[in-house]
């Protein structure tokens, strides 16, 4: 199986690139519009075929890649039935399976950062890896208090349903500001200062008091990502 993960320092974003082989089909998961060339290189030099490029939810901290891409490879754009994004392709259903030539995804609805975030489970017959967007970070959960996030379905997306795939599971977050590059699910719910030991009553507390300011992209970021990082009207 090929897999790179790719760093966009500006915003701390994290992108995964996934196919089964070189010279094969690949999808792509939270590209960031200014590392373009970059996911470009790659699936040029492996000779790949980009069919599916995926945000697990609208960020407010970048500009996706999802329309250049498009444009780019003709791939398929995909997020999640909630978005509000009516440029992309295709949207998806909790449950609903991703497959793409040897690798296949599991849509699975996880609110809580926002109200339309997916997070996406690799081979959910016996689930390798969980590509969480911003609802679970590595030692840390994504923010609630803007896009209707809301810190008790935060609660609910993490401990009863991403709690639920294996410990050995391998997690893989939006984005990471301390230099964490994975986690497991058995490591985040032993050692995620929000979530260990903690009650729903307590996680929200923790939530509503974090007082943290706005991304300084938002305002700009968020009316794009909504157009697919392309300018309004653009198809």
């Amino acid at each position: 199986m090929i897999f790179r993960q790719f760093f966009e320092p500006d915003s701390s974003t994290y992108t995964y690139l996934l196919a089964s082989r070189r010279g094969g089909e690949a999808l792509i998961i939270d590209p960031v519009k200014e590392r373009l060339d970059h996911y470009l290189q790659a699936i040029r030099e492996l000779d790949l075929r980009l069919v599916h490029a995926i945000d697990t939810h609208t960020h407010a901290d970048h500009i996706t890649a999802l329309g250049d891409l498009r444009d780019a490879t003709a791939c398929t754009t995909i997020m999640g039935e909630r978005s509000r994004a009516e440029c992309v392709s295709r949207q998806v259903r909790d449950g609903e399976l991703l497959r793409v030539d040897g690798i296949m995804l599991q849509a699975l609805y996880t609110p809580g950062h926002t109200d339309e975030s997916f997070s996406f489970v690799l081979e959910p017959a016996a689930p390798q890896a969980v590509f969480t967007g911003d609802v679970l970070l590595i030692r840390s959960t994504g923010r609630t208090d803007f896009q209707a996030g809301d810190a008790g379905l935060s609660w609910h997306s993490i401990v009863d349903r991403l709690f639920a795939l294996p410990d050995d599971t391998t997690v893989y977050p939006a984005h990471d500001y301390k230099g964490w590059t994975a986690s497991s699910i058995g490591e985040e719910k032993r050692h995620n200062p929000r979530l260990a030991g903690k009650t729903q009553a307590e996680y929200v507390e923790i939530m509503r008091n974090l007082n943290l300011p706005n991304p300084r992209l938002m305002d700009v970021a968020i009316p794009a990502n909504l157009a697919c990082g392309q300018a309004p009207g653009s198809p």
